[in-house]
């Protein structure tokens, strides 16, 4: 940036379509024109970087498992599709806009201004501010792409159905048909096989079952969210009308008026604070912003008065505390730390009924119902027999602690085998562009994209873990409880272990 100045500082703003041939060439042409001593571009350091190719492909993995950075990613992979599939249709590289500005202002010898918020920050905000509804969609969006709505939800909801039946079947026996030969008359072929064939048929009736209450939601979720690819009923030559862009921006504040806050309104006022700055400092500057940020940074530049502070535009927003997820979490966990503690001094305390052995019962099948299920489906996700052991022998434990999940330890082995960078997102586009490309072949492509793997893993292992406990509370509690009359019998357990525990403190502390 140079030194010195010519004055009185002032702003020109070029509003721009990220994917717009005309846009490239209005850039290069205002900037040629004005001759300003700094092009601010809409364009954090590490984009920049990126985008001169001075920073490395590797990314830290180990900051993508750190909490709810896995879906932070997913929102940007959504983001960075769209725009993609954008380029692709006007055939121009998303973000040639602004590495023209770059490339124009090194030619003429200006200075380059970074006035965009981190992008890292952008995206962790954004997320933050969705509700629920807002994020299934967006990644619903996401998922849309594979292929036709119903193949993929249905392809889903079965695959988990075969995995719950296969661990129903091996751990409680069949559910939904009696046992016994009642099969051999009418079926001779599957009541030749007995018991086996009674599971078999069991199996595929709940994995059937599963199918549906799960499948069809998701079917209806990318229905919604695949509904239409809007941009193809605008000219490229119109991206940059302001009537086109207000309608598009409007759109998405109607979608996610907390989304639009972090990705447009707040990224308008920090893009603003910078070019008053450099304005007060007596430059003359070319801004080249996007075409949708364009309105909001001229009112501040405008009207700089009305510029919220810059430090409630930066910093990591931390979301409701009592959220009804983070609810639903912390209730999930008082009542089963609740459920063994009650068991556990039932024992202690001798209730009648209680021993150790159902104790020890119980906990087993809990914690081989995690291990079980988590470990399979990180398998099906391509993790190594390292990566879903450690996922699955620590299911138990992080499946009652919400702070915790058991996909982040499988994830962390998995970065033994896994070599993730920047350019794996690239790749991940360019795979989802293939729309004539089978959903099985779709899928085997994205998983020999290692970042999309690594994801898939925690994601797969987590999911498992959900699995599990609600399968075990619904079905193997009132199985195992038999023996102590039922799921009667275990409350009647966790009432009298309550008492004694309150009394034994009580004559501890009086």
């Amino acid at each position: 940036m140079p030194s010195d100045t010519d004055g009185e500082g002032r702003v020109t703003v070029v509003g721009t379509a990220h994917v717009s041939q005309d846009s490239v060439e209005e850039v290069e042409r205002t900037i040629e024109e004005e001759r300003p001593d700094v092009v601010a571009v809409e364009l954090d350091e590490g984009r920049y970087r990126q985008m001169k190719g001075e920073t490395p492909d590797d990314l830290d993995a180990g900051d993508l498992l750190r909490g709810n950075t896995v879906f932070q990613f997913l929102a940007y992979w959504m983001l960075s599709y769209v725009q993609t599939r954008l380029g692709d249709q006007f055939d121009v590289t998303p973000g040639a806009d602004m590495l023209s500005a770059i490339e124009t202002a090194e030619r003429l010898g200006l200075g380059v201004a970074l006035v965009d918020r981190d992008i890292q920050m952008t995206v962790q905000r954004f997320w933050a501010r969705l509700s629920l509804k807002e994020k299934l969609t967006l990644v619903g969006s996401l998922l849309a792409g594979l292929g036709e709505a119903r193949i993929v939800g249905l392809t889903f909801g079965f695959t988990v159905g075969a995995m719950v039946s296969v661990v129903v079947e091996s751990t409680i026996g069949p559910l939904l048909l009696p046992t016994g030969n009642w099969l051999a008359g009418s079926l001779p072929l599957i009541g030749g096989l007995g018991g086996l064939g009674i599971a078999v048929a069991d199996a595929l009736l709940l994995a059937l079952g599963i199918t549906i209450v799960v499948g069809v939601p998701i079917v209806a979720l990318l229905s919604l969210a695949g509904g239409g690819e809007e941009y193809e009923e605008f000219d490229p030559g119109e991206l940059t009308d302001v009537d086109v862009v207000t309608a598009m921006m409007e759109e998405f504040r109607q979608f996610s008026p907390g989304g639009a806050e972090a990705l447009i309104d707040e990224r308008d006022a920090y893009i603003a604070h910078n070019l008053v700055d450099l304005r007060d400092a007596g430059y003359h500057v070319v801004a080249v912003v996007g075409a949708g940020h364009r309105a909001g940074i001229q009112n501040y530049l405008d009207h700089p008065e009305t510029l919220p502070p810059q430090e409630t535009l930066v910093g990591r927003e931390t979301g409701s505390r009592f959220s009804p997820y983070k609810i639903f979490g912390y209730l999930f966990t008082l009542g089963f730390l609740a459920f063994f503690l009650l068991l556990a001094m039932a024992v202690y305390t001798g209730v009648p009924g209680a021993s150790s052995a159902f104790l020890l019962k119980v906990f087993g099948a809990w914690f081989l119902v995690n291990g079980i299920i988590a470990a399979t489906l990180a398998r099906l996700a391509g993790a190594h027999w390292t990566s879903s052991t450690v996922g699955g022998a620590v299911a138990w434990l992080t499946s009652v602690n919400p702070l915790l999940a058991p996909g982040w330890f499988a994830g962390y082995v998995e970065l033994r085998y896994l070599s993730v960078n920047v350019a794996d997102i690239s790749t991940l586009n360019e795979i989802l562009s293939d729309e004539e490309a089978p959903l099985a072949d779709l899928y085997r492509r994205l998983q020999a994209v290692p970042l999309f793997r690594l994801i898939l893993i925690v994601a797969m292992t987590n999911i498992g873990s959900m699995i599990a406990s609600a399968l075990f509370a619904t079905t193997l509690v009132p199985i195992l409880a038999e023996d102590v009359g039922g799921v009667e019998g275990v409350v009647r357990l966790m009432l009298q272990g309550a008492r004694n525990s309150i009394e034994l403190l009580w004559g501890l502390v009086s």
